[in-house]
């Protein structure tokens, strides 16, 4: 009797959790499952275009042919690129056929990476680094100066469909904190491009957005005028010279 009870209520709770509206589930919770829109379902079709066509045979051509499915992320990726940022399920689907594997196995991997969006994203994405040196370089101010502007809440897009603004775990530019990212897929796969900007404010970040709304392509790297790429400012004060060689490279006859 417990064990029929405990099942009849874990079904009440499923359903109940299926009548939730997608919209007010957390965007970290829809990460792992899917739920069938009109613009997101397995019936509409969906093929790479043909300049995307030669370039899968390229990327496959990386591979062993008995290794197909090791090219489903460059796969995915160029997919993305050309869906406008995101994946809807007919792009993996199209991506499981060609490598030809199950397409749960490409579900797997488009759910595992955070680089692989499964919702809609701006023209623009913004991606703001949320790891320790960024953080305490003033991140946090950066992202709120970027979601006030802008009217969204994070991972939203604009009303005009230009901009989103999401969190990335380290990008590696530490020295350069606070930084972030510009995905831009305004122009498909074809002017596709992914762009750090380092040093950067508050200010700095909105005046990027607007020259993004312009349709201008600001200066990429580091956004501080006395520094050059990851110089200090001012200029080096040490290995101002060609640094010496090691007087023995054989070490067993120093």
């Amino acid at each position: 009797m417990i064990g029929r009870l405990a099942a009849q209520r874990l079904h009440e709770i499923r359903q109940a959790f299926c009548r939730i509206p997608e919209a007010s589930r957390s965007f970290s919770t829809a990460l792992n499952y899917h739920i069938d829109s009109p613009d997101n379902n397995p019936d509409l079709p969906w093929e790479f275009t043909d300049t995307n066509k030669v370039k899968v045979k390229e990327i496959i051509s990386h591979y062993p042919s008995n290794y197909k499915q090791s090219a489903v992320i460059p796969l995915l990726d160029l997919a993305q690129q050309q869906h406008g940022g995101w994946l809807p399920v007919s792009a993996m689907n199209a991506v499981a056929k060609i490598i030809e594997v199950a397409p749960i196995r490409v579900y797997e991997v488009a759910t595992f990476y955070s680089m692989f969006n499964r919702t809609k994203v701006g023209k623009y994405h913004l991606l703001v680094c949320g790891t320790t040196p960024c953080m305490i370089r003033g991140s946090r101010e950066i992202e709120d100066a970027l979601l006030e502007h802008l009217g969204v809440k994070r991972n939203e897009v604009t009303k005009d469909g230009l901009f989103s603004v999401g969190e990335m775990e380290c990008m590696g530019c530490c020295v350069n904190a606070p930084m972030i990212t510009v995905a831009d897929y305004s122009n498909g796969s074809e002017g596709y491009s992914y762009n750090y900007y380092e040093d950067v404010t508050p200010k700095r970040v909105l005046e990027i957005v607007e020259a993004l709304r312009r349709g201008e392509k600001p200066p990429r790297g580091t956004q501080n005028p006395n520094r050059i790429n990851s110089g200090p400012e001012g200029g080096n004060t040490t290995l101002l010279s060609e640094p010496k060689a090691p007087p023995c490279r054989d070490l067993d006859a120093c």
